[in-house]
């Protein structure tokens, strides 16, 4: 056993710091075989230590890897003590880095699996869900440990590396989703783009999800683990005709998580980085140079490190709805209907809602809820291009489905994220076409909040029509709603719409 402890402080440019240990060296002992620097022997080294409480977030462990290995496999454990009621226990992550370093939005990135495994392994041709496979090149990696939260005696941990040597093996180009399937040309499109599988902290793998997309009715889906982009290349033979799989990720950092959709496949994007690091602009524009969406997750969820710090100014759309609904939905709803007036009025731009599932593991429901978008075909390009125009509504499932749209006196007609260009006394019509949510209530919403409602016929299918003026409503917008559950707010969402904006252009 060797003993090591945090040895000195390393300032990572732009993170919320680090600390870098001891290095680890396998050169003064020859595989198990004896045969230095080749055949099928292994060395084993044990690393502990002990992180008090205020740790910084990323521990780096530098591990020198000679010539001639083949495979390197870590495992790790810590401690768990009991702590008061209240007070947070130890969690601790772990990934791991190449010989190519540790930088930020660097080429080392070689996994993540956050608190989802407690072993791993990776060689050229394969590696454990979560990580790359590659060469395994002579260097100094770094094991990256993530201590979540620390308990008040701090966080003892334990981390074994075993380097196996060997021929070091070919490496398989990956295969990588097309980026457009057959669609139906101009239409709306289902899709959910918030997904986990065994390549993170899921449960499942990307054919049972694939599977389960089908079966919900979805023609496209998002691959997003926890930091890492290991899951695009596990998809092949997945697609079809009738699902466009998207690549992407969720940046799980300690102030929010963040959605990338649609990004290039295999491109990495960090998330070593806190909001008072005044970083995430960067990290933005490193999606969109990907190709793709920022989309803020969860905004307001209960779990540690999840709401979100970083403001919207660098975002492109928000999840407004997140799984089954619930309060923190709530909340993110009145603050996402809170920003439209500034757009209404020409003072900002607006961010359109989306909807996940953020699903992981049975009993989570894939599709529940699922973001429509009206896009020219059903390919990645045009996804994206509808979602940002904001051409997008909202369903808890594939058997609500809803028109709506407003004109004017004189025929003019403005759809889903379309603004009427009409005088401000100019009468407009609002009418909502829905079907498939029996027991539910349909209402307009505008800048002053719900202003007419009316329950939907028991058969879950019915029209609701109501007039007003761009002088009296800055947009409108539509909601389906269960029955209220929660004493104080309204029932759960069944379907959503983004707005249309009305009057003239500021």
């Amino acid at each position: 056993m060797e003993r090591r402890e945090v040895l000195r402080l390393s300032a990572v440019a732009g993170a919320a710091g680090a600390l870098t240990l001891g290095r680890v060296s396998f050169a003064d002992a020859a595989p198990a075989d004896g045969r230095p620097g080749g055949g099928p022997g292994e060395q084993t080294r044990r690393v502990t230590g002990h992180l008090p409480t205020g740790a910084p977030d990323f521990v780096y462990l530098p591990v020198e890897v000679p010539q001639g290995v083949r495979e390197i496999a870590v495992s790790y454990t810590y401690d768990r003590p009991a702590v008061p009621e209240g007070t947070a226990g130890n969690a601790c992550d772990i990934g791991i880095f190449d010989e190519r370093g540790t930088a930020l939005g660097g080429a080392g990135f070689r996994g993540w699996s956050g608190g989802a495994r407690t072993e791993f392994f990776l060689r050229a041709d394969d590696a454990t869900p979560g990580y790359l496979p590659g060469p395994v090149n002579a260097g100094t990696w770094h094991i990256a440990l993530g201590p979540y939260t620390v308990a008040p005696q701090g966080l003892s941990y334990d981390v074994t590396v075993t380097l196996r040597y060997g021929p070091r093996g070919h490496t398989p180009p990956p295969v990588h989703p097309p980026e457009r399937a057959r669609g139906r040309g101009r239409a709306w499109y289902r899709g959910d783009s918030h997904l986990h599988s065994v390549h993170s902290d899921g449960g499942r793998t990307p054919a049972e999800i694939a599977a389960l997309a089908r079966a919900a009715g979805l023609d496209f889906l998002t691959t997003t683990e926890h930091n890492t982009t290991s899951s695009h290349r596990a998809w092949e033979g997945l697609w079809g005709d009738d699902l466009l799989i998207l690549t992407g990720e969720e940046i799980t950092t300690r102030n929010g998580h963040v959605v990338a959709m649609g990004t290039d496949p295999g491109v990495f994007l960090d998330w070593r980085y806190r909001a008072r690091d005044n970083a995430f602009g960067r990290y933005a524009r490193a999606v969109r140079r990907a190709g793709g969406l920022v989309i803020p997750a969860h905004p307001h969820a209960t779990c540690i490190g999840c709401n979100w710090k970083f403001g919207l100014n660098d975002a492109d759309a928000v999840e407004v709805w997140n799984g089954p609904y619930t309060p923190d939905d709530e909340v993110t709803l009145a603050e996402w209907d809170n920003t439209l007036v500034a757009h209404a009025q020409g003072r900002a731009d607006w961010l359109p809602a989306v909807g996940h599932s953020d699903a992981h593991r049975d009993p989570d429901v894939v599709g529940l809820p699922q973001t429509v978008v009206l896009a020219d075909d059903l390919s990645r390009r045009a996804l994206l291009d509808g979602i940002r125009a904001g051409r997008v509504w909202i369903a808890e499932s594939a058997k609500v489905d809803l028109a709506f749209s407003v004109t004017g006196a004189h025929g003019e007609h403005a759809g889903i994220g379309e603004r009427l260009d009409v005088p401000g006394a100019s009468e407009v019509t609002a009418r909502l076409k829905v079907t498939g949510a029996p027991g539910c209530t349909a209402s307009f919403v505008t800048d002053q909040g719900r202003l007419h409602s009316a329950p939907l016929p028991p058969s879950g299918d019915g029209t609701l029509s109501w007039r007003t003026t761009p002088d009296n409503a800055a947009y409108l917008r539509a909601e389906v709603r269960h029955p209220a559950t929660t004493p104080g707010l309204p029932g759960p969402m069944a379907a959503m719409t983004n707005p249309v904006f009305l009057g003239r252009r500021c």
